[in-house]
């Protein structure tokens, strides 16, 4: 029996909601033409399958943080999220999502509205909030923890080996709706998420602000695809010390986004720890030369450390890189927590550029552009610019094809990283072929 704290009620999409839910005893009995609603809090485990149509009526909140609640999600299936009321999917810390989908059976979220009227924004996105270390507390505090944007729940704690369970297969699409000015839902927020978490062949398209962001935690992706979105398309804070190979990051030409990567440690206090310090290889990094808003393919700032490696950057109009604040370039040589380049190939009119205002707008004093290329970029060994990698069709939004010739890579030596040869996301062999979408709307 569904304890009281599950509202969970089942009603035809395509027919009028009653103003009372309707309380259930099994997941599926009360569905209309194959479509079920879920909304309020989840406490006991259950499952979405492929034959129906799941959706998400306001917040949908996976657990209580007191017993863990696991939602499976079979392959194949559609979970919308209800434009009116800002539908979204929230894990909350100490329960799971296990959502495993294939190739050829992709599991899907996306907008309520019918193809053709859908657009960034249309609902909420998914969040996975857990228990791994975040650095937005005064020094001294155990198990700091932060609340989600969007009133998307506690995250944080101590616990660099949590697990929310498993995103395989996955599209996240149309999502990112504004709660509040500057208060917008990302595509995918990696709140707090810790290692054990599964992150693999996941795309966020057509987001309206973020596509993923990860906030703090120690969470590991491979295989991420994130295109068309409204702002930047991968993003990091707040101490985040995980992991990425093989990702393509592309912007669209319709005045929308911003950065390709934006990346810092923490905005209030820039060395905050613990520190901001992923190790990212074989990225594709394009940017929309038609887009005043496609800006930086790298603005690296707040005092994050980073290492990149086996990256093509192409296509943006302000910067392929930019490095931002004193508490940035400390990083460059430092004997540890390191900011470092290494086989990473620029291709943009401007390779290197500063920022002289900060993010609220505040004057800043950035070392000189040729500090970046001289001082930073040049001691990275591989490093070039005016090289493409010999990608095929970056830019084509319709037909995208990410393959790229460019070889050489030195992978880090780390049981996480596959072991290829190849510069960029993708080789000769195109993994995002299949189960992900181009669709405009």
């Amino acid at each position: 029996m569904f304890r009281s704290t599950l509202l969970f009620s089942l009603v035809a999409l395509a027919a009028c909601v009653p103003e009372e839910p309707v309380d259930t005893d099994t997941p599926v009995d009360g569905c209309e033409d194959g479509v079920c609603v879920l909304s309020g809090t989840i406490t006991e485990n259950m499952t979405l399958t492929a034959d129906t149509a799941w959706l998400l009526r306001g917040g949908v909140f996976i657990g209580d943080e007191v017993s863990e609640t696991v939602l499976t999600i079979e392959p194949g299936t559609t979970v919308y999220g209800e434009s009116s009321t800002d539908g979204m999917l929230v894990i909350r810390r100490g329960s799971k999502i296990m959502a495993e989908g294939t190739a050829d059976a992709p599991i899907v979220f996306t907008s309520s509205k019918p193809e053709g009227s859908r657009a960034r924004g249309d609902w909420g996105g998914l969040i996975l909030n857990g228990n791994a270390p975040v650095n937005v507390c005064s020094d001294g505090v155990d198990d700091c923890e932060s609340f989600g944007e969007g009133g998307t729940g506690w995250y944080g704690g101590g616990d660099e080996n949590d697990d929310s369970g498993v995103l395989k297969y996955v599209r996240v699409e149309f999502a990112g709706t504004l709660i509040s000015p500057d208060n917008e839902l990302n595509g995918i927020a990696f709140q707090g998420v810790g290692r054990n978490t599964v992150i693999d062949y996941v795309q966020v398209h057509m987001n309206a602000d973020d596509g993923v962001e990860f906030f703090g935690g120690t969470a590991e992706a491979k295989h991420l695809v994130i295109t068309g979105v409204g702002d930047d398309c991968l993003d990091w804070t707040d101490g985040w010390r995980g992991k990425v190979q093989f990702a393509v990051l592309q912007q669209y030409d319709d005045a929308s986004g911003d950065n390709g990567i934006e990346a810092d440690n923490n905005a209030d206090d820039n060395n905050a720890s613990p520190r901001s310090f992923p190790t990212l290889s074989n990225l594709t990094i394009i940017g929309s030369p038609n887009s005043d808003a496609s800006d930086y393919g790298m603005l690296l700032r707040e005092g994050t450390a980073a290492h990149i490696q086996n990256a093509l950057v192409v296509g943006f109009n302000d910067a392929c890189l930019d490095i931002d604040h004193t508490s940035t370039f400390d990083r460059i040589g430092a004997a540890s927590e390191d900011l470092v380049l290494a086989n990473v190939h620029l291709d943009c009119a401007t390779a290197f550029e500063k920022d002289d205002e900060d993010r609220d707008g505040d004057s800043v004093n950035d070392p000189d552009p040729l500090d970046i290329d001289s001082g930073f970029f040049a001691l990275g060994a591989g490093n070039v610019t005016g090289d493409d990698g010999g990608l095929a069709r970056p830019f084509d939004l319709q037909n995208p094809d990410f393959t790229s010739t460019a070889t050489g890579a030195v992978v880090p030596t780390d049981a996480f990283f596959d072991s290829v040869d190849h510069i960029g996301a993708v080789g000769t062999t195109d993994w995002t072929a299949g189960w992900t979408t181009t669709a405009a709307n």
